[in-house]
C-alpha cells in the first residue's frame, strides 16, 4: 500500500524524515500533521522507494526543468493506455482535462532530506498530551464502532486511532490539491514515474468504477487520499465499505475511516493477540556485536531491512536485553528484533512481528514506533 502525501502543518515534515509509506503513499507526501510546529507534507504509501536527496543546507535546489510537448506527449500517452484498459472515454476525458505539471511538487519531492528529525524530536512533537487526550476522547466516543472494528479485523482499537491520529489528526487535516494533477506531475517526472505512473491509473479505475466522484478526488501533494491517507492503489486494495451503505468512503465516514485501517493492518499480518513491542536497553558487549545478527534478503521495506533479524525474546535477554528499568523481558513465546532509530547511542526497541505491519502502513522507524508509542497512550479502555 503503500505508501507519499502532501500535508499542512509539521507532521508532514516529520514523516518526510523517515522514509516511505506503504498504505499507498510515500512518507513524505501525507497530509497528516499531528501537531503544528514547522512547514509541512504528509501520506500513505506503498512504494518503498528511497526519498531523493535534497540539496546541501544554505544551497538552492537544482531547478526542475518542463517541457511542454513531452509532457502533452506524456498526456496522449496515458490516455490511449487508459482506453486500452477499459476505462471509459468520458472519465478518462473529464479527469485529464485541463492538467498541468505542478513544479512546487516536484519540487518538494527532490528536497525532503532536509527536514530529518531525531527520533526523539519527531515523537515529541507527534506524542503530546493535547494529542493523547484528543485521542482517548474520540476513543471513548467512537468505542461502540472502534470494538466492531476490532472483532471483525483483530486489530485493537488503540493502533487503529494512533494511526488515524498522525495521518491526519484525528480527521482534521483535509488535503485538497486535485489528486490527477499531483499524481500527473509525479507520473511525468523521471524519479519514480513508474510507482506514480501506476496510482494515476488508479485514480482513473476509483473514478471509472464510480467509488469517487471527480470533485471529491483531491489529496495530498503526492495523492494519498482520505483520513487515512490512503494511495489510489491501496484504496482500491483494502478500504472498505462498513457500514454498508455500498461506499468505501475514507473521506468522511469514520467507520469506513476505521475499518480501512484496520484492513490494512490485518492484511499486513497482525496479531491480535500480541502487542508491538517495547523500549529496552542493550548492553555495550552486545552494542558492538549487533552486526552479527543482521537481517538477510531484501523485504521491500528499507527500515525493515535495517532491523536486526528475529530471535527469541529468551535469546535477547540471554544476550543481556533488559527492560528500560533493568527489570527481566516477558517470559513469552515471541520473537523479535532490535531497532535503535537514532543508532547506537539513541534508544533501542524490542519490536514483534505486529511491528512490521505498522511498517507495510508506512515504512519508516520514526513512524511505526511513533504510532506504537501513542497507542501505548491511548489504550483500549
Amino acid at each position: 500500500m503503500r505508501r507519499m502525501r502532501y500535508g499542512a502543518v509539521v507532521l508532514g515534515l516529520v514523516v518526510a524524515a523517515c522514509g516511505m509509506r506503504q498504505s499507498g503513499q510515500p512518507a513524505d507526501a501525507s497530509a497528516g500533521t499531528i501537531t503544528p510546529a514547522a512547514p509541512a507534507p504528509g501520506g500513505n504509501a506503498q512504494n518503498t522507494a528511497a526519498a531523493a536527496p535534497a540539496a546541501p543546507a544554505g544551497q538552492a535546489a537544482e531547478p526542475v526543468a518542463f517541457n511542454r510537448a513531452e509532457f502533452d506527449a506524456f498526456l496522449a500517452e496515458v490516455r490511449s493506455e487508459a482506453l486500452q484498459k477499459g476505462i471509459k472515454a468520458d472519465v478518462v476525458k473529464t479527469a485529464l482535462a485541463g492538467v498541468e505539471p505542478v513544479m512546487r511538487i516536484i519540487e518538494r519531492d527532490r528536497n525532503q532530506a532536509e527536514f530529518k528529525l531525531t527520533f526523539s524530536t519527531y515523537r515529541d512533537r507527534v506524542i503530546t498530551s493535547a494529542n493523547v487526550a484528543r485521542g482517548q476522547k474520540l476513543r471513548d466516543e467512537q468505542q461502540a464502532i472502534l470494538r466492531q472494528v476490532s472483532q471483525r479485523y483483530g486489530v485493537q482499537p488503540r493502533f487503529v486511532l494512533a494511526i488515524w491520529g498522525i495521518e491526519t489528526r484525528y480527521g482534521a487535516v483535509k488535503a485538497d490539491v486535485p489528486l490527477f494533477h499531483s499524481l500527473a506531475t509525479l507520473a511525468f517526472d523521471r524519479r519514480r514515474s513508474a510507482y506514480f505512473r501506476n496510482e494515476l491509473f488508479a485514480a482513473l479505475t476509483m473514478l471509472d468504477r464510480g467509488y469517487i466522484d471527480f470533485a471529491t478526488m483531491k489529496g495530498s501533494w503526492a495523492g494519498a487520499m482520505g483520513q487515512p491517507q490512503f494511495m489510489p492503489s491501496s484504496y482500491l486494495a483494502y478500504a472498505e465499505d462498513f457500514d454498508g451503505d455500498g461506499k468505501r468512503d475514507i473521506w468522511n465516514n469514520r467507520a469506513d475511516v476505521f475499518a480501512s485501517i484496520a484492513n490494512y493492518l490485518a492484511k499486513a499480518g497482525w496479531n491480535t493477540a500480541q502487542t508491538w513491542g517495547r523500549e529496552v536497553k542493550v548492553p555495550p558487549a552486545l552494542q558492538g556485536r549487533l552486526g552479527e545478527f543482521a537481517r538477510e534478503g531484501k523485504s521491500g521495506c528499507r527500515a525493515i531491512d535495517q532491523m536486526t533479524r528475529d530471535m527469541p525474546i529468551a535469546e535477547w535477554e540471554r544476550l543481556g536485553v533488559r527492560r528500560t528499568d533493568g527489570g527481566d523481558l516477558p517470559k513469552a513465546q515471541v520473537s523479535g528484533a532490535l531497532v535503535q532509530p537514532d543508532g547506537p547511542g539513541g534508544s533501542s526497541f524490542l519490536v514483534y512481528a505486529n511491528y512490521r505491519s505498522v511498517l507495510r502502513y508506512n515504512c519508516a522507524h520514526h513512524y511505526a514506533l511513533t504510532v506504537s508509542l501513542l497507542a501505548d497512550k491511548l489504550g483500549d479502555s
